[in-house]
């Protein structure tokens, strides 16, 4: 089944020209957002967890005039990135990880570099999405998002998007400072601790609501073979 979804999304992306052209480089655009994105209009999209500049290039396509500020800190998918982007004035990656402080960590790299994590890669994440195991460990640099943007970067109606594998509380601690310029949050979130010591979505849902962010989606939902959700994409809006 994942194999003919995986057919499918291929098939789709060779049909659209921009997802056409980020395949033959690497990176396959993230097809299962573009539903919810096409009914909505930002000026600015942060993108935490770039990667390969899956998410950043549905948002171009949604979005063609917004400014889109991606955050990536593994040299490799970031160097797909780029290239993905390369000549699109209004896509800026930086290539660091978002967090409570400026320092220089280590990163638990996955065998499917879209899986890796600041946070030691538990037993559950391989059990639920075989080959995602760990296979070794880098430094890279993190930094709050206010040390690279400022509320003027942040021209309204802005989304700020998070994928970072089981570090999303510590990546909105880091946000927080610009976090009221934000109209919308889209980020994914587990109900099972595939990383050690992450914080799970009732504890996302929590601390965005206390900040005037409430839950109003909940997509692409992930299951065990028990039927049982794992994770899922969470959508909080101001409105």
């Amino acid at each position: 089944m994942r194999i003919f979804r995986q057919l499918l999304k291929a098939f789709y992306c060779c049909r659209v020209p921009v997802y056409r052209r980020a395949l033959r480089v690497g990176s396959a655009a993230a097809i299962e957002h573009e539903r919810l994105l096409l009914g909505m209009d930002f000026n600015t999209v942060v993108d935490v967890g770039a990667n390969r500049g899956q998410f950043s290039l549905v948002a171009r396509r949604c979005f063609p005039s917004a400014n889109i500020l991606s955050f990536e800190p593994l040299p490799g998918p970031a160097a797909i990135f780029s290239k993905v982007f390369s000549g699109d004035k209004l896509t800026t990656l930086f290539e660091v990880a978002v967090g409570p402080v400026a320092e220089t960590t280590i990163m638990h790299v996955s065998a499917r570099d879209d899986s890796s994590s600041l946070l030691a890669i538990s037993s559950l994440q391989e059990e639920n999405f075989p080959g995602t195991d760990e296979i070794g460990t880098t430094q890279i640099s993190v930094a709050p998002l206010g040390d690279f943007l400022n509320q003027q970067k942040l021209v309204s109606p802005a989304l700020l998007k998070l994928d970072v594998q089981g570090f999303e509380l510590e990546a909105l601690i880091g946000c927080e400072s610009l976090l009221e310029k934000f109209e919308m949050v889209y980020c994914e979130c587990s109900f099972i601790e595939l990383y050690s010591s992450q914080k799970l979505a009732k504890d996302i849902i929590i601390w965005l609501s206390t900040r005037g962010l409430h839950l109003v989606g909940v997509h692409n939902t992930s299951y065990d073979t028990d039927g049982r959700a794992i994770q899922a994409d969470f959508l909080f809006s101001r409105i």
